[in-house]
């Protein structure tokens, strides 16, 4: 008897084991996807800016990595996950505090992944948040003043409302619900974008006396191949946020992120075709971008139908919401606001309209409390610091710099010969 009980505890612990490093292999694979994503992110922001702007858009695509991953370590990671439940801010420390032995390991997170995982998967979160503003800014704004926004944006603003859900704070005790970050993640970014795009004001000659002069990316095949690139690690981005090699439900969220893709492509060229008549490239593209940013909210508990619907819609709010944005004389030349911050509050809503997460007025009102709280915080931290960057450093460059273009003048060097 004593015998068959120890067997049957090793055979136990040896399907733990095996659970475990199934779970941990799937987090790593899903952390390189995700960080696959910064190259589509610099794809098709380097395709939608003009050719004398491209070295220039790469490197902040690059520097924002960079320092995404180092202040996430120095500072984020514990300022996001204190380990204190349902507060509106608690830091843990700085740097990184690895449990010893099992419980850095096989003990940490119900054995679902490793201390160390789970730091570099929401590290590469983190990170995307910057890129997001990279693009709405581009083209005119200056380097240095962009690269110190970004270190105080991913160091601070990010991790707080990440804390709020995420960390177990007050929006997660409050029954707010965000799967992977259609708010936390991209409206956050949005938000940014949006802040520092009104205070740098449009591109020279985009708004005329005569209307809106387009001003179009020189390479949309880089565009195209970025969101290619994009799709790819979205599947990462929110299989990986099952936080387990679950293959019921990492597969569920594999689906219902490709068919809001796909619905957001359709969504976008109908109403573009509709309201300008023509089968507008870079719409598609950013269509199949806000049915993803749509969908990532809710990916885990939507139906097959419900994410077709999400998708659909938030393609067809992109050509409305340029529209808005440019009537508004808001200058993104890659669509971030329209993308990220308009459809990921779509996807937010979308929870409590088609998630099995409770259909309901409570779980409406918790949605909309989360995404007000977060965009208020997150707009005015955003503009504050641009804010201030202004009036010291100075945020745009000059109108001799912005015509011969930020390669020449910013790194003296030039993407094309």
């Amino acid at each position: 008897m004593e015998e068959s009980l120890i067997i049957a505890r090793e055979a136990l612990a040896a399907a733990n084991e095996a659970k475990y490093i199934a779970n941990n292999t799937w987090m790593l694979v899903a952390t390189v996807l995700v960080f696959m994503m910064h190259l589509g992110f610099a794809t098709l922001e380097s395709g939608f800016v003009q050719k004398k702007n491209v070295v220039n858009i790469l490197f902040k695509n690059v520097m924002i990595v960079s320092i995404g991953l180092l202040s996430y370590y120095l500072v984020g990671f514990n300022l996001m996950y204190p380990g204190v439940e349902g507060g509106v801010f608690a830091f843990g420390g700085f740097g990184l505090s690895l449990p010893e032995g099992s419980a850095g390991l096989i003990d940490y997170a119900d054995g679902r992944y490793a201390y160390y995982t789970d730091f570099i998967f929401q590290g590469m979160f983190a990170a995307t948040c910057c890129t997001i503003v990279s693009g709405a800014v581009a083209e005119r704004i200056k380097l240095i003043p962009f690269l110190v926004f970004s270190l105080f944006f991913v160091t601070f603003a990010y991790p707080i409302t990440g804390y709020w859900k995420w960390g177990q704070g007050w929006l997660d005790a409050l029954g707010f619900y965000d799967f992977a970050g259609s708010t936390l993640v991209h409206s956050v970014g949005g938000w940014g974008a949006l802040a520092g795009a009104i205070l740098l004001g449009p591109r020279i000659g985009k708004y005329t006396n005569k209307g809106i002069k387009a001003i179009p990316g020189h390479s949309m095949p880089m565009a195209t191949i970025g969101v290619f690139l994009l799709w790819f690690g979205w599947f990462g981005f929110n299989g990986g946020s099952v936080l387990s090699a679950d293959p019921g439900l990492v597969s569920l969220v594999f689906v219902t992120t490709s068919l809001a893709a796909a619905a957001g492509c359709i969504g976008s060229i109908i109403v573009s075709k509709v309201m300008f008549n023509s089968f507008d490239l870079s719409m598609a593209l950013n269509g199949i971008l806000g049915g993803l940013v749509g969908i990532t909210a809710s990916a885990d508990g939507v139906s097959i139908w419900g994410a077709l619907v999400i998708g659909l819609i938030a393609g067809g709010i992109i050509p409305v919401s340029v529209t808005i944005f440019d009537k508004l004389k808001i200058d993104d030349p890659v669509g971030a606001t329209s993308v990220h911050l308009v459809c990921g509050i779509w996807g937010t809503l979308a929870v409590a309209l088609f998630g099995n997460y409770g259909q309901d007025i409570g779980t409406l009102k918790a949605q909309l409390i989360g995404i007000v709280a977060i965009g208020a915080f997150t707009f005015s931290f955003a503009f504050i610091l641009f804010y201030l960057i202004k009036i010291s450093l100075g945020l745009r460059v000059g109108r001799h710099e912005e015509v011969k273009g930020l390669d020449r003048e910013e790194h003296q060097a030039m993407a094309y010969t």
